[in-house]
């Protein structure tokens, strides 16, 4: 399975795929998309840099499914709201190409990948290099993407195996009525 992980940022969005093949993880590219070529006046245009630049990785690279860091409250709240339409773009770019999404926080990405939820740019940028065997360090960005991904294959395949449980045990756990027999 391909996994496309993607840090949303207004400036700068990071982008991250990597293919899991059991438990096996194996890095297939990372890098950024960036709008500081578009003014920082004109929302819009640099909402659609970032939407057609997921659209062209999506297309190149053909993943199976994404994830996507949820934002944080900030304390400036026109930042969040920015970070928020950002997000947004890159959410409705993924759908629009019929692409299942997940999502995580920054906390759980840390917690995945460096195993405390506090941990600091450098360190995730460190696990994500040896987890997935990187030549170098990648930047921050990419990392936290790549992150986000290395998360949705540690979790989904979790998460797909409750789900499995909770069939099993929602099929089997009617035979046990009251009143009822075999």
């Amino acid at each position: 399975m391909r996994i496309l992980g993607i840090d949303p940022g207004l400036q700068t969005t990071g982008f991250g795929l990597v293919d899991m093949d059991g438990h096996a993880l194996r890095y297939v590219a990372s890098g950024t998309i960036s709008t500081r070529s578009v003014s920082q006046g004109e929302l819009p245009a640099r909402l659609k840099v970032i939407f057609d630049g997921i659209g062209e990785i999506v297309a190149r690279y053909k993943p199976d499914a994404a994830a996507v860091e949820i934002v944080f409250v900030n304390v400036n709240p026109q930042s969040t709201l920015l970070l928020g339409q950002a997000r947004g773009a890159c959410l409705t770019a993924l759908v629009t190409n019929a692409l299942p999404v997940a999502e995580y926080t920054a906390l759980q990405m840390k917690q995945a990948v460096a195993g405390h939820g506090r941990a600091a740019k450098a360190q995730v940028q460190e696990m994500v290099r040896r987890l997935l065997q990187l030549p170098g360090v990648p930047g921050s960005d990419a990392a936290d993407a790549l992150g986000i991904a290395i998360t949705h294959a540690h979790v989904g395949s979790s998460m797909a195996r409750l789900g499995q449980a909770a069939v099993l045990a929602r099929s089997t756990s009617g035979m046990y009525r009251k009143g009822r027999t075999r």
